[in-house]
């Protein structure tokens, strides 16, 4: 006898569904979101002037995310159990500041892959984006006709997302396929990126010209003490890739 048939859900059901699972998202975010609060990492409710020379009430030192090594292994490990699902055969770090959170994602992912850290320098008025020589070695494909490694980005902090894109480019040049991108902080939803992202927070920070902000009409003290932190932009920025690896020399 064929087992019954499991009874269809309802509209008003889906609809239920859909609404726990919004309110468990949101909680999960702000339990995030305290955690980056009690590192230090976020600072709220104050008139910061930003890099850029815009002010904002709300500020991120990147300095600081990753500096509580309970707390970033935590993260990263909800990180690693979102793409659980996905296998991925290389973690990649987007630079200095996503390195620890990455090896965190790479350490409790279930397919145990391997780490690899892209590097941000920078030369006169541009940022560069460089992979290591080995990178092309471990996302190619093995053989012609083969399927190309599975790359999973990890990045602590997105603003503009041209990190992304262009490492998300580097990857598909070697033949490998980007599977997903975990991050610590969306500071902008509205970006399009080749992947969906999933975020351990989303927030748009409201930014302010100096000539209309409305912290300055109020009267509020402008703190400048992040004034000549990382720019919070990533552009203009440039690709270096890794030189063209040969055939591996014969073994005699």
């Amino acid at each position: 006898m064929p087992p019954p048939r499991k009874p269809a859900t309802t509209a008003r059901q889906r609809e239920v569904a859909a609404g726990a699972a919004r309110v468990d998202a949101e909680v999960r975010e702000r339990i995030h979101l305290e955690i980056l609060r009690r590192t230090g990492a976020y600072r709220a409710d104050d008139h910061f002037l930003l890099p850029s020379g815009h002010h904002a009430p709300e500020f991120i030192d990147k300095a600081l995310v990753t500096t509580e090594p309970t707390f970033t292994e935590g993260l990263g490990a909800v990180i690693a159990k979102h793409f659980a699902e996905w296998p991925a055969d290389v973690v990649l770090s987007t630079g200095p500041g996503a390195s620890i959170l990455a090896h965190c994602v790479a350490r409790t992912h279930p397919s145990r892959p391997v780490l690899i850290y892209a590097t941000k320098e920078v030369q006169g008025p541009h940022r560069r984006v460089r992979l290591p020589d080995e990178f092309a070695r471990f996302v190619r494909p093995a053989t012609s006709g083969a399927l190309g490694k599975k790359v999973l980005i990890v990045e602590d902090l997105i603003t503009t997302g041209e990190t992304i894109r262009l490492l998300s480019q580097m990857v598909a040049e070697v033949g490998g396929a980007v599977v997903g991108i975990g991050c610590l902080w969306q500071r902008n939803s509205k970006i399009d990126l080749p992947q969906e992202v999933f975020s351990l927070v989303t927030r748009d920070f409201p930014t302010y010209e100096p000539s209309s902000c409305p912290l300055c009409q109020e009267g509020r003290p402008l703190n400048v003490e992040f004034a000549r932190a990382e720019p919070a932009t990533e552009e203009p920025i440039e690709l270096s890739r890794p030189h063209r690896l040969g055939p591996p020399p014969a073994v005699r």
